[in-house]
């Protein structure tokens, strides 16, 4: 299994950054041009990335206390396994950390979702950080 964990700062209130993780159904907006479009359809996330590919994702937990999301894609190609987190902590005023862990099997399905997760937090902390 291949485990993908990504941190960064990003320059924003953490409350900030959680008003926009947590609203789940829009994370098109959040990681955008990573994504172009995203919707739920009951506990299900279907996203849209830039390169075409469509994804059902299962919301496993939206966790107020936390700061934390917790998701699983279901039919990404390529891949047998997935489970995701995202999380944002305070870190300083004006300030946070996003967490970003991925879990996938097969393990040589992280090489090729590990560049789309680097881009995904680029565009996320641009797209807060700008906002």
């Amino acid at each position: 299994m291949a485990s993908i964990h990504r941190e960064v700062i990003v320059e924003v209130e953490v409350e900030t950054a959680w008003a926009a993780l947590r609203n789940v159904g829009d994370a098109h907006a959040l990681f955008a041009p990573v994504l172009v479009e995203s919707r739920l359809q009951g506990d299900m996330r279907i996203v849209g990335f830039a390169n075409g590919i469509v994804v059902q994702e299962r919301i496993v937990d939206v966790n107020d206390e936390r700061r934390r999301v917790a998701y699983s894609a279901l039919d990404a190609p390529g891949v047998a396994h997935h489970h995701a987190s995202m999380q944002v902590a305070a870190s300083a005023p004006g300030r946070c950390v996003f967490t970003w862990t991925t879990d996938v099997l097969p393990h040589e399905a992280g090489a090729a979702l590990a560049p789309v997760i680097d881009q995904g937090i680029s565009a996320m902390k641009r797209n807060l950080e700008t906002r």
